[in-house]
């Protein structure tokens, strides 16, 4: 496959492609806790650890327009906000959990306890 171009950005392959929608720091986890169940902001907040509200905010607002994840307003004061993981995002959730299996595996053979 040759290169591409998407939203003015430059790929030279589809892993980077891939890694470009889903990779980071916090996406992966943040598809992981709503894979099973739908969450509020607050919620996924509380339960990733040092994220910051900018950076969750962000990375909900990149996976909801990549359609990983979708988010439902409700007109109610205060306003009440839940997020569910589309189709594509439990299509994703099939990497994740390859990539966290294989974390696991390299943090086992390198000494490091989890």
């Amino acid at each position: 496959m040759g290169d591409f171009r998407y939203n003015g950005k430059m790929y030279y392959n589809p892993v980077e492609f891939a890694m470009d929608r889903i990779g980071g720091t916090w996406k992966m986890p943040i598809l992981w806790r709503l894979k099973d169940r739908v969450m509020r902001y607050s919620e996924l907040q509380k339960d990733i650890p040092h994220i910051s509200q900018k950076m969750l905010t962000t990375q909900l607002r990149e996976l909801e327009d990549d359609g990983f994840v979708t988010r439902k307003v409700y007109p109610v004061v205060p306003p009440k906000t839940e997020y569910t993981i589309s189709e594509r995002g439990l299509r994703a959730i099939e990497v994740v959990n390859t990539i966290r299996n294989y974390g696991l595996e390299l943090m086992k053979e390198m000494g490091i306890e989890n």
